[in-house]
């Protein structure tokens, strides 16, 4: 009896739904009440006169808990579409992630990329984020609603208008559309295109160049938030697309690109909308703008109505609040209205950025070692604070056209933030260590905003400190040994040292360091002798540093009136590699090195010959003999800014030699796959780039069951192709390449390609068997055995009863019922069953049925 039952249930399923037939597109949207509690809008569009219309919906809050939220409200559009909202409101326990998520039975008749949508749920679904390190956290908006038209072999432009009260970021992706349980619908596909059809990640357009066949379409995607370089969450929006057969060509929009603006300016710009076809043009703008609490943009008029073409004008008076890190979104729609023909709508965003204005700063004076900038108050009030960058020479850098903070090819540095916007000054003390002397510093200041905005940069200004202590020019390796080396060091005395404050009589001491201390090497009364010898030193194996302290006064009066900055001697490091030597040495000195020259010990004379040049503190002298022995040094050539101090400085390294030896692993291969969907195999070919050198190589092939999953190494082969098959057969993986050389040189992963269970399609079955002996439908099974994890499934007769069953995916049914062997009658026969198929995400569960005609 029960079985009867069920073959009634799963035939009114059938039959049934098309009368209950009523969803067309929607998404869902939050808004953060207080720490824990959300309001939570469902907004659909459905088939107005559907006997399924719902007063209420069922939502799951990721929690394991769900609620019924009532219709709030309730709009009737003509074509036959209602717009729904229902609104309630939870909260959850504490932080983590939640996936909002709804399910109604079912979509409409009769969309073209659904098969057999009229049985297929409606499922929706949005990622709630609760984490209180990153703030409060309001979904995006739509202003655009998921419902559209568009003509056959037209470009088709949709543009959701997503506005995000935060200001977080926005990206797009494409999804499938989704059905029971919220999994991928069986046999779905995206819109057949002439060319093609993608999503703009940036701009949220969603192109399809162009439409084929005329009918509804639905398709999904993901409108995904970002702050801080962290996803916070994510809208699904499901769209139902209408393409039909026109004569019509959409309007065409004319308007400024993006731009930027500096707040407490106002922003004019000028919109114009055209229709080639002459027809009347309806143009709006909505978006950010337009919803700010202060000041809000208007474009007048809005909309804007003409015959054939239209203008508006957009006005923003910008203020201090509308700042943020990303830009607000000018939405621009223009659609034409007419009697004859379909309407078509055209879509444009203009981004507008409005940046904070510089800070006005004034000064910088020395004093000591360490230097004092101030600027004026800062007139945005919702900074919350300023960034100092310092250079340590004139760079002569002008922000360009919307470029905000101070970026690092200027050569500027970001050494503090000031957390609070009522500071006016800083001291620059270099984090307690001093400022140098004879170095030109400048300065240059950002202001701060809650979302990590940076303002304009302020003016560039610079000072020096007083030249009243010695200047170190010179820590050179005059002789390179392990005991006998030796280094040259040199400074320049004070020239505007105050003798009336600081009275003689005077002394340099000389100091190394040694360990993590600085000693005493040598002493000079005065201040005229300023060069000094460091003998007997292991210049081979350690680099040294200096500093010159330089004391008043005699005795217990003497005291320490200042010393140098801290000076290195360049250290050359050497590595062998296939057929080269890479050189790289250290260039933290105090002064600045503009040219660094590279010299090799010539092997017949020994004399060190000039072999190139470099502005950065590496060299790679190539064309070499592997195994052969090199030896280098570097000369340095630098300057400081101060006037009075010798220039150029000119230093040397120790030397330093090297072998070159082959560690040079191969080029990475380039993958390519082919599947073959017959066999159920993978065809795996690659190759080498034309600049790598080949030689006899041997390939590694790794393969990945699951996109998410670490590589493993699968198999060898000498050859440069692989087919890649498993048992049972699946398509399904992630597979990348290395190459060794004969010296066990691997190369890094060639690109990696992934196949998942929709190359091939999922399971299904046929709708007819006629077993009789002439090789055409003898059998009903499986077609598509592609990655099938597990499988149960049952046939019944029309009544009920259970003539097979199996859990083998080969399965093969001749007609016959299991119980009693005999030939079953000629009829409809239905079939049930779960089945588990492989993809890139693991195994995907999903329930088969349906019928088979049985012929005799």
């Amino acid at each position: 009896m029960n079985r009867i039952f069920y073959v009634l249930l799963f035939l009114l399923l059938i039959t049934g739904t098309a009368k209950a037939t009523h969803e067309r597109a929607g998404e869902i949207i939050f808004s953060q009440v207080s720490e824990l509690t959300f309001d939570v809008k469902i907004i659909t569009f459905t088939y107005a006169p559907s006997p399924a219309d719902r007063e209420n919906l069922e939502i799951k809050w990721g929690d394991g808990t769900s609620s019924i939220l009532p219709r709030t409200s309730k709009v009737d559009f003509p074509d036959d579409i209602r717009r729904n909202e229902y609104e309630g409101q939870h909260t959850y326990a504490g932080q983590g992630y939640f996936k909002l998520s709804v399910e109604d039975p079912n979509r409409n008749y009769g969309i073209v990329n659904i098969p057999n949508s009229v049985n297929i749920p409606f499922y929706i679904e949005t990622l709630l984020v609760i984490n209180p390190f990153l703030g409060p956290n309001n979904s995006p908006i739509l202003l655009n609603p998921p419902l559209d038209y568009g003509c056959i072999d037209r470009l088709y432009i949709h543009n959701p208008a997503a506005f995000d009260p935060d200001g977080d970021s926005l990206s797009y992706r494409l999804t499938v559309c989704r059905g029971a349980y919220g999994l991928p619908i069986p046999g779905y596909t995206y819109p057949q295109a002439s060319n093609q059809f993608t999503i703009d990640e940036y701009t949220g357009d969603l192109i399809w160049d162009k439409p084929q066949l005329q009918g509804e379409y639905n398709v999904a995607f993901i409108i995904e938030e970002w702050r801080n370089g962290q996803r916070i969450g994510y809208v699904t929006r499901d769209l139902q697309i209408k393409i039909v057969a026109c004569e019509n060509e959409p309007p065409e929009i004319s308007a400024p690109n993006d731009t930027c603006i500096t707040a407490g300016a106002n922003l004019s710009l000028s919109i114009g909308a055209s229709d080639p076809n002459g027809d009347l043009v309806i143009l709006t703008g909505q978006g950010s703008p337009f919803l700010q609490e202060q000041s809000p943009a208007i474009m007048l008029p809005n909309p804007a109505y003409g015959n054939g073409e239209v203008t508006a004008t957009f006005n923003w008076a910008t203020k201090c609040s509308h700042i943020q890190k990303n830009s607000h979104q000018l939405y621009l729609k223009a659609k034409d209205s007419l009697v004859s023909d379909l309407p078509l709508t055209t879509y444009k965003t203009v981004n507008i950025k409005v940046v904070g204005p510089p800070p006005n700063l004034l000064e910088a004076f020395p004093l000591g070692n360490s230097i004092t900038i101030n600027w004026e108050l800062y007139e945005c009030q919702n900074a919350i604070g300023f960034k100092i960058y310092r250079y340590d020479m004139f760079s002569g850098w002008v922000p360009g056209y919307c470029e905000t903070g101070v970026p690092e090819y200027t050569g500027y540095e970001e050494i503090v933030q000031i957390n609070n916007s009522n500071i006016v000054e800083y001291k620059d003390e270099n984090n307690g260590y001093g400022l140098n002397h004879g170095v030109l510093y400048c300065y240059m200041v950002t202001a701060i905003f809650p979302d990590g905005a940076e303002s304009y940069a302020s003016q560039e200004v610079c000072a020096l400190l007083k030249k009243d202590l010695p200047v170190i020019t010179h820590a050179s390796v005059e002789n390179t040994g392990t005991t006998n080396g030796q280094v040259y060091i040199a400074w320049s005395k004070p020239t505007e040292l105050d003798t009336i404050q600081i009275p003689g009589p005077y002394k340099y001491v000389i100091n190394r360091r040694e360990g993590s201390d600085y000693v005493s090497i040598g002493t000079y009364d005065g201040l005229n002798d300023t060069i000094f010898y460091d003998s007997n030193q292991n210049t081979v194996e350690q680099q040294n540093r200096y500093r010159i302290d330089l004391y008043s006064g005699e005795g217990d009066d003497s005291f320490l009136v200042g010393s140098t900055a801290i000076a290195p001697t360049i250290f050359l490091n050497t590595f062998g590699t296939d057929q080269a030597v890479e050189l790289s040495w250290n260039n933290d000195v105090p002064w600045h090195n503009d040219q660094f020259t590279i010299y090799r010990q010539n092997e017949t004379t020994f004399v060190f010959d000039s072999i190139g040049y470099s502005i950065q503190p590496n060299f790679t002298d190539t064309g070499l003999v592997n195994g052969k022995q090199y030896c280098y040094k570097v000369r340095t050539i630098g300057r400081y800014a101060s006037s009075g101090i010798i220039d150029p400085i000119v230093n040397y390294s120790q030397e330093k030699c090297a072998v070159p030896v082959d560690n040079v692993p191969p080029c990475p291969p380039s993958l390519t796959i082919e599947t073959n969907c017959e066999v159920f195999k993978n065809e795996l070919e690659w190759n080498l780039p034309d600049s790598c050198y080949e030689e006899k190589l041997i390939y590694y092939i790794y393969w990945s069951a699951l996109e998410s999953s670490d590589y493993t190494l699968y198999d060898s082969t000498l050859n440069s192709f692989y087919t890649f098959a498993t048992t049972p057969p699946s398509v399904v993986g992630c597979f990348a390449i290395t190459a060794l050389d004969s010296l066990r040189n691997q190369s890094v992963y060639s690109n990696a390609v992934c196949v998942d269970i929709n190359e091939c399609g999922q399971i299904w079955f046929p709708n007819l068997i006629t077993p009789n002996g002439d090789s055409r439908n003898d059998f009903f099974l499986a077609d598509s055995v592609n990655s099938v994890h597990a499988l149960s499934l049952r046939i019944f007769n029309r009544w009920g009863n259970i003539v097979y069953e199996t859990d083998d995916p080969f399965f093969r049914w001749d007609g016959r019922d299991h119980q009693n062997n005999r030939d079953c009658s000629p009829g409809v026969y239905f079939y049930e069953g779960i089945v588990s198929e492989y993809s890139l995400r693991g195994p995907i569960e999903r329930q088969v049925r349906g019928t088979v005609t049985l012929l005799r």
